[in-house]
């Protein structure tokens, strides 16, 4: 069978499709098809190597995916041969206490597929049942790949992080991006003012498109523009994943009570805090990765009655997954960007 896997960490070159042994279904395991794969920023941070991090290799990458099962290992349950399945994405020891306490995400057995454990980016796949979910009726196996690890990311973010409620006013950076647009849709679901950037404006109207009430251009008047567009006001939520390059102006357009909840750093992880301004201000900083079970399979609910939709922009065969990771890289895609097996 074919697999997207890397032997070392680099640039594009590192990609390699390869043939990998297909096995018998053991007993404890599902095997299913794969149809599609949605590629995440996870997969070109564990391609170029992430510092302090140890990443066994090789690696088969890929977290969010879905298929149909073909096989099913007499020790499983739930699930028969030709369902449709979605791929829960976190990896966790279900004994664990904290895991039974439904923060499976804090479990310090928790992984996840493509990256502590070979992912999903493969014809086929043999997965305990835990990564294992119904895939709605509604969804097609293209927008049921596309969504797992981006809104389940989002959603504990702005949901059970940030606790968001409706009127609140929320900067989102980056719209276009997957956990962006997640974002935006969540936000607006529960009520909110949502204020959004982009780096173009060729890409202005597709945030608009998601739902922001707002968008700005994210370029190096990004402060004086969201000043001179909030006036008086403040944002009581900023959702970051920046870092470096927008955490100062993150942290003034706060209002007083304000939360910042990051999930990354792209632009770099070093900040500086001015304590007097967190606390005179009563602000709150919210470190978040991933999610729970819990919050995945409430992605899934709202994505089945339609008021979650994923936003896809193309489609790459597998074997042409070098042009995938150059297409992200270049930052061409508005949308998740897909793979085909």
């Amino acid at each position: 069978m074919k697999a997207v896997q890397i032997k070392q960490h680099g640039s594009f070159d590192v990609l390699k499709y390869v043939d990998i042994d297909e096995i018998s279904c053991p007993p404890d395991k599902i095997k299913v098809k794969i149809k599609f794969s949605s590629i995440n920023h996870l997969d070109l941070w564990i391609r170029k190597g992430v510092p302090g991090l140890h990443i066994d290799l090789p690696r088969i990458l890929g977290s969010d995916g879905s298929g149909v099962v073909v096989d099913i290992g007499p020790d499983t349950g739930g699930f028969k041969i030709g369902d449709d399945v979605v791929i829960q994405p976190g990896v966790y020891d279900p004994n664990c206490e904290i895991s039974k306490l439904g923060n499976e995400h804090l479990s310090p057995s928790y992984g996840i597929l493509g990256e502590t454990h070979d992912g999903v980016q493969s014809e086929f796949v043999y997965l305990d049942p835990i990564h294992l979910v119904p895939m709605p009726q509604s969804l097609t196996h293209k927008e049921a790949s596309s969504m797992g690890l981006t809104f389940m990311t989002a959603y504990e973010m702005l949901i059970k992080r940030s606790k968001i409620k409706e009127n609140d006013v929320i900067l989102i950076y980056g719209g276009t991006s997957g956990v962006g647009s997640a974002a935006i849709q969540i936000a607006k679901d529960v009520g909110c003012r949502v204020i959004s950037t982009c780096g173009s404006k060729e890409k202005v109207k597709h945030v608009e498109a998601m739902g922001a009430d707002h968008v700005i251009l994210h370029d190096l008047n990004l402060y004086s523009n969201l000043k001179h567009y909030l006036g008086n006001d403040r944002v009581n939520v900023v959702f970051e994943h920046i870092g470096a390059k927008t955490w100062n102006t993150s942290m003034r357009v706060l209002s007083k009570g304000g939360r910042i909840v990051t999930c990354g750093a792209t632009t770099g992880a070093d900040v500086n805090i001015n304590l007097s301004h967190l606390f005179f201000k009563n602000l709150s900083i919210l470190g978040s990765t991933m999610g729970s079970v819990d919050t995945f399979n409430r992605v899934i609910e709202k994505m089945s009655s339609g008021r979650y939709k994923p936003i896809i922009d193309k489609v790459f065969d597998a074997s042409d997954v070098v042009s995938a990771h150059k297409y992200i890289e270049e930052r061409n895609n508005i949308g998740k960007v897909l793979l085909k097996f």
